[in-house]
């Protein structure tokens, strides 16, 4: 990134010696005249900060185009350095500071749990959430990155903040809250279709037994005719009697009062039918 920024301006290693230096050694090797100018990627707090800014013989290098440079590079961010913020007493820095600094990013794979990640995040927004001398309270971190896709459980975080079992419930306990709930709302998505289908399954038992006895009555009635003996009558008569008792121990719903009413009313017309037939064939039997 030093060298990309460098280059913007002219800056690169043609005409320029880069060195390896960092922490230490960088302010080490700036002190004793080793090198010119010190790129450091670091909190204001760090040691090796600290010790540049604090250094009579050092100054920050600001940035005019800060601006352009995090335009052209999106991974860059804008920051100022307030004057006399490291020291007011000495006034340290002596003006404003226009710098630029790298933005950090935590990669993580696809597959990832999604509690795992709202872990992260809750972690990542108690360590970095404050504010400091660069940004504000509550503006890192964040959903913005124009190279990689957010995660998915990420962007509702940063959206809703934790669910409400994350804050009340420890993780294991809210894992298998949470699959408890899946599960309970599958069972409620598949049980609320089938309760429509049961009353009407419970209807459609019902008629069929009301039409397995008017069958059978029917039947019964048709043989009557061709009933020519006494005895054969009897049998009719007795199976008249099954039908009506059958009919009368089965528990019907309110809806179903009119047909089981004609029903029994036609056993009563078949029975009448019947024993209309009955007393000639008594007559003939007592002679």
């Amino acid at each position: 990134m030093a060298e990309q920024v460098l280059g913007k301006g002219g800056v690169n290693s043609q005409n320029t010696a880069f060195l390896p230096f960092a922490g230490s050694t960088a302010d080490e090797a700036l002190k004793n005249g080793q090198v010119d100018a010190v790129w450091i990627i670091g909190v204001p707090e760090s040691t090796a900060v600290q010790s540049f800014l604090r250094n009579p013989n050092v100054r920050p290098l600001s940035f005019p185009m800060s601006e352009a440079f995090t335009r052209i590079f999106p991974d860059l961010a804008r920051m100022t350095l307030p004057q006399g913020t490291i020291d007011m007493e000495r006034v340290i820095p002596s003006n404003d500071v226009q710098l630029i600094g790298t933005k950090a990013k935590i990669l993580i794979r696809g597959d990832l749990h999604p509690e795992i990640v709202q872990l992260l995040l809750q972690t990542m927004k108690e360590v970095h959430g404050g504010a400091d001398l660069f940004h504000r309270s509550g503006e890192y971190p964040n959903a913005s990155d124009s190279e990689y896709t957010v995660a998915p459980t990420a962007i509702d975080f940063y959206k809703n903040g934790p669910s409400f079992m994350q804050r009340h419930l420890p993780l294991w306990l809210s894992v298998h809250a949470q699959r408890a709930i899946a599960i309970l709302v599958t069972g409620i998505a598949i049980g609320l279709p089938l309760l429509h289908f049961v009353p009407q399954g419970y209807n459609w038992m019902t008629r069929r037994r009301l039409l397995h006895w008017y069958a059978r009555l029917k039947a019964l009635e048709a043989s009557i005719d061709s009933s020519t003996t006494y005895k054969v009558l009897i049998h009719k008569l007795a199976e008249i009697e099954r039908i009506e008792d059958a009919v009368s121990e089965i528990h019907f719903p309110l809806r179903f009062s009119d047909q089981v009413y004609n029903l029994r009313s036609h056993i009563d017309i078949v029975r009448r039918k019947l024993a209309s037939r009955m007393p000639s064939y008594g007559h003939v039997a007592a002679e």
